[in-house]
């Protein structure tokens, strides 16, 4: 790979043109020398590449796990409010940066931010049936009929239906309780509820496939998600 291709893939906010000046500069080394020209090819994989004496690692892509507050919208760019990409540290920052599915402006929890557009299409493809987990506060008492209704499924607000859901009521608060889907439709857990009468009054998605929310993640806070974890937002959680 070219220098200047691997540092502008790995650097937010860094252009080939910008590597051409950090070379002449004497600011990038390669394995212990410093790199004259920024199109001479490297082994990504095994050179050691320095930019002002960091280390550059190479990723093909990132995966990023964001707990999203309310009141931040689930886009690149947003005229008026705040979006998940403000929230992405410098460290974690790189060209290509999205957030794969959505929250509602108001919903809070687990945010996928990633650059990798196949892993995205593959956990949001109704074809894959990935489930993702909700923890929801009710405006009134779930009923005891809901796990049974969810469970087979119902007819929804425009003539269809909405796919099995599973639901599991708190043992402790008879107005809290955890939904989880394996569809992504826009607002769908606020519509199920009303659809048997009830209101959602906090939501907050917790898991994605087999990966949990870190609970010790604060609102707005972010952490790098290893390759090797990866497959555990495509995985069906088991139990």
């Amino acid at each position: 790979m070219r220098l200047d291709r691997f540092l502008s893939s790995q650097i937010a906010d860094v252009s080939r043109k910008d590597v051409k000046k950090l070379c002449l500069k004497g600011r990038v080394t390669v394995n212990g020398t410093a790199a004259k020209r920024s199109d001479m090819h490297i082994d990504e994989n095994k050179d050691v590449v320095l930019l002002d004496g960091k280390k550059i690692e190479y990723k093909e892509h990132i995966y990023i796990m964001l707990n999203k507050p309310r009141g931040v919208v689930c886009a690149t760019r947003d005229g008026l409010s705040k979006t998940v990409l403000e929230l992405i540290p410098e460290e974690l920052r790189r060209k290509g940066l999205f957030p794969a599915g959505r929250l509602d402006k108001d919903t809070e929890g687990f945010v996928l931010i990633t650059d990798d557009g196949e892993l995205a299409h593959r956990m949001l493809s109704p074809a894959h049936h990935v489930p993702k987990t909700y923890f929801v506060r009710l405006e009134k008492p779930w009923e005891e009929s809901y796990k049974e209704t969810f469970g087979q499924g119902f007819e929804d607000d425009e003539g269809g239906r909405w796919l099995p859901a599973e639901f599991e009521p708190s043992q402790e608060n008879d107005r809290e309780c955890l939904l989880t889907i394996t569809e992504g439709r826009y607002h769908q857990v606020k519509r199920m509820f009303i659809q048997l009468g009830n209101r959602v009054e906090f939501l907050k998605r917790i898991r994605i496939g087999k990966m949990e929310l870190d609970a010790n993640l604060p609102a707005g806070g972010c952490l790098e998600i290893l390759h090797k974890d990866v497959d555990k937002l495509l995985t069906k959680k088991s139990g």
